[in-house]
């Protein structure tokens, strides 16, 4: 299968253009399936749906959780589809298995004043502590992924007009505003901050564009910028699950709070589907209840 996963996974980044973090995620969830069923169940030319549920049952036991399983499965399916146009797999009765049934999470979000406390914590006086308090301001104004945001360039941002440059999902590009005050922080980041960044990679380092410099200046990457939100997060919140994509469920949350529009909230995510946003109105409902109950002139009276 080795010959036909390669053709799959070129596929999938030519015709498709996913990402190569998504590619990784089908390499490796299809060679975990094909070693676990080529283990008695069969070849995967004569897929069906028993090899698929015996599948989901082996993920069942090794711990996974549904959406990992879902998610696994996705690959798979997608898998055997690509094998089946291609002549080399019959059409059969595994298209019938259905994905987990998934438990409905909503994501962890900041409060506003607690948005407010992490962006302070950062200590500006020092290049370091500057870079991450412009991150955690960027990622807060523009509702960015971490992918996002470590995939910036230099010519990224027009700070003129306070747009960003975003290249999201699928390679899609799209254009986000950011607020006065986080343009403010990336004007003096670029023209004071930066420069001395990238001057402690030395005359012999190969200079990047990328926006965003670790302390060697090179590239910041998605785990130095997991690493740091979590140094930053565990000083103002004890809150369980707390990601910097938390600042992104933030960013949403607080839109739609104030009366902002689905769609356009949408679009700012950079969802391909409004279901996708929607997860945000459930979020305003809760807190839409807190206030009634915490305000409403009868409710405290009577003790709801």
């Amino acid at each position: 299968m080795d010959e036909q996963l390669e053709r799959f996974l070129a596929y999938l980044e030519v015709e498709v253009n996913v990402s190569p973090l998504t590619l990784q995620s089908y390499r490796h969830d299809i060679i975990q399936f094909l070693s676990l069923v080529t283990s008695g169940d069969g070849p995967v030319r004569e897929a069906t749906h028993h090899m698929l549920r015996r599948y989901l049952a082996r993920l069942k036991e090794n711990g996974y959780t549904r959406s990992s399983a879902a998610r696994k499965l996705s690959a798979v399916r997608s898998f055997l589809s690509f094998l089946q146009r291609e002549g080399e797999l019959e059409k059969g009765t595994w298209s019938n298995v259905s994905r987990p049934r998934q438990e409905k999470k909503l994501p962890q979000f900041f409060y506003f004043h607690e948005v407010l406390t992490l962006l302070e914590v950062p200590d500006c006086n020092t290049l370091l502590g500057y870079r991450d308090r412009t991150m955690l301001e960027l990622l807060y104004a523009s509702g960015l992924r971490i992918s996002e945001l470590t995939g910036l360039d230099t010519s990224s941002c027009n700070l003129e007009e306070r747009l960003v440059k975003v290249t999201g999902k699928g390679s899609k590009e799209r254009i986000v505003p950011m607020g006065r005050i986080a343009a403010a922080f990336l004007k003096e980041y670029l023209n004071r901050v930066r420069p001395l960044l990238l001057a402690a990679g030395g005359e012999c380092e190969a200079k990047t564009e990328k926006l965003f410099l670790n302390r060697r200046g090179g590239p910041l990457t998605d785990r130095g910028v997991r690493y740091i939100f979590r140094k930053y997060v565990r000083k103002v919140s004890h809150k369980v699950g707390l990601s910097p994509h938390s600042l992104r469920h933030s960013f949403a949350t607080h839109l739609i709070e104030q009366g902002a529009d689905l769609r356009v909230v949408q679009e700012l995510l950079g969802h391909a589907s409004v279901s996708t946003t929607q997860v945000y109105t459930h979020i305003t409902r809760g807190h839409l209840w807190e206030v009634y109950r915490k305000t409403h002139p009868r409710s405290i009276i009577e003790g709801d």
